[in-house]
């Protein structure tokens, strides 16, 4: 549709609550912030519901008419700061829609951006990282869409919201710490995609990059990331027969009691009051000061950590971070992060632990220079409740013979240190080509020359260009060299270059030349080493 008229809205609003609660328990899973209390799915499903009674009580003679409805509807049943926000989006479409007959293109964009403008009002300190975040890039989408087609710009606020949810954690340290995107920004991107669905006629559900994951008490119990103190308690009520000048006297006396502060109007006579606070009392009272506040409720946060259900579902995984060899590492039930593929910045790192859900976990690092990276990522994951312990391996050979003796019959504790000292007995070797012109051990290198290194020192220089006999030749010799001090088992990794016929030239030599010792090989495709090679 090029246009909503009344009845799409209705349409929409309808179409909101069946998402919001389809996707609650996902929402109030992730919920970390500004307080772990479990339930912006279920205040926005509340929120919007509310909203749309409202709005099936009231005649639908022009869109504008529908829009206010629901407007009134969010503010009167707003829970949480996520009912309070939306209520503000809702205004802001309202406010900008009252003069026209049906919502265009243009009018959703200015739309979204009066909703931008409430929302960020609506908030006593706004934080990056939050709905707000994602709100703002939805309509800054919508505002430089080239076109002035309602399909077009949907389309535009949904995805740019989609990429600025998956972007929270790393606004947001408490997100990042927790491995999950910001709730209420989670909440806001379903009810795009379901406008996005219901104007286009497809369907449309953005995935998400972060993992949806259940939280633990412990890893509810987080540092807060707004207020000066630890507030135990919510404070919401109604709020009419006062002016703007009370109601800024009210917002003042509010911010002295506690944080999280929204004071927000319909427009026209009535208020919705949310605080984090301990003097409940003081709170209410400030209320009955500045109008007659009524339809108070408070909720203890406590209550609602504890009744949180467990986010691990199992006891122990494994997680192996290399670059390359993916389906190896899978196939031996560990779970990977590929260097190849992604980015190690800690907040990338700690989501991948989290996402395991699992009680203890073992990190394999196939890379010395990931350990500034995983020291941040565990202690994060550590903060959050989960047991993280880096399993000292270097290369992803030493990964693998650690992975071969992990046993989670064992107790957690000798199960790393059996792993630990199957990586300590295994060499490390790796046959690389050089990027840059280096001074080693053995010499100068050039760019382009061939590259044998054992325990990360290199030990043989080939100059290059690397064909594939001096490809061969080199990995032979560096095998020979790896034997010289026994050895029963090698492990070969074949990377991207590894010349076709490699391994079987390896098996052949060593077959030759050390009768005794077995040669397994693998394919990896790792693009930063031509081999990786493992002495046991």
């Amino acid at each position: 549709m090029q246009v909503m008229d009344a009845v799409a809205v209705r349409r929409w609003a309808d179409a909101c609550v069946r998402s919001l609660d389809a996707n609650r328990e996902s929402i109030d899973q992730i919920n970390v912030f500004p307080v772990p209390d479990g339930d912006t799915g279920t205040n926005l499903l509340h929120t919007m519901q509310s909203a749309l009674d409202a709005l099936l009580r009231s005649p639908m003679s022009t869109v504008g008419d529908a829009l206010s409805a629901l407007a009134r509807g969010a503010l009167a049943g707003a829970r949480g700061n996520s009912g309070v926000i939306l209520s503000q989006v809702l205004r802001g479409l309202a406010e900008t829609v009252q003069e026209v007959s049906l919502v265009t293109g243009t009018a959703l964009r200015k739309g979204l951006h009066r909703a931008d403008e409430l929302a960020t009002a609506a908030v006593s300190k706004p934080v990056p990282g939050t709905v707000l975040s994602v709100l703002h890039a939805a309509s800054e989408a919508a505002r430089d869409c080239g076109s002035d087609d309602l399909d077009d710009v949907v389309m535009a606020a949904s995805r740019a919201g989609a990429v600025a949810l998956a972007d929270t954690p790393r606004q947001l340290a408490v997100l990042a710490k927790a491995g999950v995107v910001d709730a209420g920004g989670r909440g806001l991107v379903v009810l795009l995609d379901t406008l996005a669905a219901v104007i286009t006629g497809q369907s449309v559900e953005t995935p998400v990059d972060a993992p949806l994951v259940p939280r633990t008490p412990e890893s509810l119990t987080t540092a807060r990331e707004s207020g000066s103190s630890e507030f135990e308690y919510e404070v919401m009520y109604l709020l009419d027969g006062t002016s703007e000048e009370l109601v800024a006297g009210l917002r003042a006396t509010l911010n002295g009691l506690g944080d999280c502060v929204s004071v927000v109007g319909d427009g026209v006579s009535l208020w919705t009051v949310h605080v984090h606070c301990n003097d409940i009392g003081a709170a209410i009272e400030s209320g009955v000061r500045a109008g007659r506040p009524h339809r108070i409720t408070v909720a203890r946060f406590a209550d609602q950590i504890a009744a949180q259900a467990s986010r691990f579902v199992r006891d122990r995984a494994i997680v192996v971070v290399v670059s390359g060899a993916v389906d190896l590492f899978r196939a031996e039930g560990a779970t990977v992060f590929d260097l190849a593929s992604s980015s190690a910045t800690p907040t990338d790192l700690v989501s991948a632990i989290v996402s395991t859900r699992a009680r203890h976990v073992a990190v394999l690092p196939g890379d010395p220079d990931l350990r500034e990276a995983l020291d941040e990522a565990v202690a994060y994951a550590q903060a959050a409740g989960q047991d993280v312990v880096v399993v000292p391996t270097f290369s992803p050979v030493q990964a693998l013979a650690a992975l071969a003796v992990h046993d989670s019959s064992r107790r957690a504790g000798d199960d790393v240190v059996a792993m630990a000292e199957a990586a300590a007995a295994t060499r490390r070797g790796e046959l690389a080509i050089a990027a840059d012109e280096a001074l080693t051990w053995v010499g100068r290198c050039q760019p382009g020359d061939l590259l044998g290194m054992l325990d990360g020192e290199v030990v043989l220089i080939e100059p290059g260009p690397a064909a594939p006999e001096s490809l061969m030749d080199l990995s032979c010799r560096l095998v020979d060299r790896m034997l010289a001090g026994g050895g029963e088992l090698v492990t070969v990794i074949l990377g991207a270059d590894a010349p076709e016929g490699l391994a079987d030239v390896l098996e052949d030599h060593v077959r030759v030349t050390h009768p005794e010792v077995e040669v397994t090989a693998y394919p990896g495709g790792q693009p930063d080493a031509v081999i990786f090679v493992g002495v046991e």
